[in-house]
């Protein structure tokens, strides 16, 4: 393995972890269960998979050529992420006020549905405008001079949704280990109140936020 490789591994790896709202939407559905955070982590890998196909296709070089595509993405993905984060608070505060309900489950959370749950972490990261911005920029800097630069940007965004497939899985199943410390009513309501927030705030941002550059 190249240095360069070895250099975009490291780099990748420190993108894929950086929290955000992938990251929220696994560690809340694995709240929910083991199978809704893996089905939510396999779908952020396959959103992944979306965009570095359409960096590999130079169709991401048109998304961010065009202001008006880009913020129309922008604006899907902000009122999606949004969306989540606003039905997240409207479920804890439903949750609350349900407290005293025998049929409640620990931790307040009713379990979602794998397929409901794959789509969820699939939306989140394919609306993420963000995301081709990072290919674009990232992904040319490791391919060497000289070299053809398809088979290199192949393999450097098959490392990408590969890392993905390591990160967001462990995530899911760290959060089901200490699934008995986290689902505890007091826990789980700050985790949900927290991460319904975060989603919020995060939406708010890509919605109200300046065209990216």
């Amino acid at each position: 393995m190249d240095a360069q490789l070895l250099a975009f591994v490291a780099v990748a790896a420190g993108m894929v972890a950086l929290p955000g709202a992938d990251f929220t939407v696994v560690v809340r559905n694995a709240l929910a269960s083991r199978r809704s955070g893996l089905a939510t982590a396999v779908g952020v890998a396959g959103g992944l998979l979306v965009h570095t196909a359409l960096a590999v296709a130079g169709l991401a070089a048109v998304l961010v050529a065009m202001p008006v595509l880009f913020r129309t993405v922008q604006l899907l993905g902000g009122a999606y992420v949004l969306w989540l984060g606003l039905s997240g608070l409207h479920a804890l505060r439903r949750d609350a006020a349900r407290a005293g309900d025998a049929r409640e489950e620990p931790g307040g959370r009713a379990p979602t549905t794998w397929r409901r749950s794959l789509r969820q972490g699939f939306l989140t990261n394919a609306l993420n405008p963000k995301a081709p911005v990072l290919f674009l920029s990232l992904l040319p800097q490791f391919v060497p001079d000289g070299s053809p630069p398809l088979p290199r940007t192949l393999l450097l965004a098959s490392v990408v949704v590969l890392l993905a497939l390591v990160w967001f899985p462990a995530v899911a199943l760290l959060v089901d280990r200490l699934g008995r410390w986290l689902r505890r009513p007091r826990t789980a309501r700050a985790i949900e109140g927290g991460s319904g927030t975060a989603l919020t705030a995060l939406g708010l941002v890509l919605v109200t936020g300046p065209l990216l550059r």
